[in-house]
């Protein structure tokens, strides 16, 4: 409790701290409806309020962005058949990115990438291709060529989108030396051993945890302690709660929730999770009831109590993210074009519409930077 007391202690000083800063928006697009690759807004965490920059990069399906640690580069996954990654210089005047380089993912349709907290590698999960990839990262926010690549080989019983391996996600433990991957094909959290130094990826003893049959596990996320961890489950609406053991790198489930009420009826899939920066809440979003799930956390057990449902204003919440300093909250509706801009009760985690809503075709990445 100790321990946890002076994480939360640090996030609060660090959150006085970036409250007077202004902070940058980068927001990933699907291309080929009207978006020319990455976006970015200049965001004022006292306010709330955004002013447009406008593209600062093109380039094909950037559907999940990574700042690195020293806040000079960003990497952007391509969302193709090809599959590739590239990396960008940040300009921390303007905001515009000039690519660096462009390498092969290892696998179709990369949907999701890290990069580690030292700055040395990347990591990425190919969808299609079922996939993960490990990246060097050189001084110069340069891609080297992978220095790991592990083929999932499975399959479960919703044949319909669990036919073959679908890798969909990274998550790094608090310490820096374990990946999970999400499987959404397989229904298994994937967990490597991680070497910084180097960026190799190796399998893990135990070597995945498995979660309920159909469920399709799409995001993961560690709590603040590194205690516990949460998968959203993007097939069975479900987010499901584990014990860490760090020493081993093994997950154990405790508890499993719903995202939508008993009496919901109609189609839904999830799609983001997060965690407020006080460690008490965590939010996820539903498509098809196009809400965001809010959960408090207890801080003993780490299980979760459900607390709230808010709509996002729009159709298809792919992606939100939320502001460094736990005030703000943006939703990105994939099928309206738009991202809206939400205050979060920081005393209960409720979420109130702020009335501001950013035009953009196809969100599916929102990532703040905070400078």
């Amino acid at each position: 409790m100790k321990r946890l007391r002076w994480i939360l202690l640090l996030a609060a000083l660090t959150a006085a701290f970036l409250s007077a800063a202004e902070n940058v928006v980068y927001v990933g697009t699907y291309t080929g409806k009207g978006s020319q690759g990455i976006y970015a807004w200049r965001f004022d965490p006292a306010t709330g309020g955004l002013s447009e920059v406008g593209l600062v990069a093109e380039t094909a399906n950037p559907s999940f962005l990574a700042i690195h640690p020293n806040g000079k580069f960003l990497y952007a996954v391509n969302e193709t058949s090809a599959g590739s990654v590239t990396s960008f210089s940040i300009d921390a005047k303007t905001a515009k990115l000039t690519e660096l380089n462009h390498l092969p993912s290892g696998g179709a349709d990369p949907c999701h990438l890290v990069v580690d907290p030292t700055g040395h590698a990347l990591i990425v999960a190919n969808y299609t291709g079922g996939s993960v990839s490990s990246f060097p990262l050189a001084a110069d926010g340069t891609l080297g060529n992978a220095v790991s690549f592990f083929q999932h080989r499975g399959s479960s019983v919703n044949k319909a989108r669990q036919d073959a391996a679908h890798a969909h996600d990274v998550a790094l433990s608090l310490d820096n030396r374990f990946a999970i991957i999400c499987d959404l094909g397989m229904d298994k959290l994937m967990v490597y051993r991680f070497d910084p130094k180097t960026g190799a990826l190796t399998a893990n003893d135990p070597p995945f945890a498995n979660l309920q049959p159909g469920s399709g596990p799409r995001h993961f996320v560690f709590d603040a302690a590194g205690r516990h961890g949460y998968a959203i489950s993007e097939l069975a609406s479900t987010i499901t709660t584990f014990n860490w053991d760090a020493s081993r790198g093994a997950l154990r489930q405790i508890q499993t929730v719903f995202t939508l009420p008993a009496d919901f009826h109609g189609e839904n899939t999830t799609a983001e999770i997060a965690i407020h920066p006080s460690g008490r809440f965590l939010y996820g979003s539903n498509r098809g009831d196009d809400s965001l799930a809010l959960f408090m956390i207890d801080p003993v057990t780490g299980k979760l109590k459900p607390a709230g449902r808010f709509p996002t204003g729009g159709r298809t919440p792919r992606s939100f993210a939320i502001d460094p300093t736990g005030r703000w909250l943006l939703a990105a509706n994939q099928d309206t074009n738009d991202i809206v801009v939400f205050q979060i009760d920081r005393e209960t985690g409720a979420l109130t519409p702020t009335g501001r809503r950013l035009q953009v075709s196809q969100p599916v990445c929102v990532l703040f930077d905070v400078r």
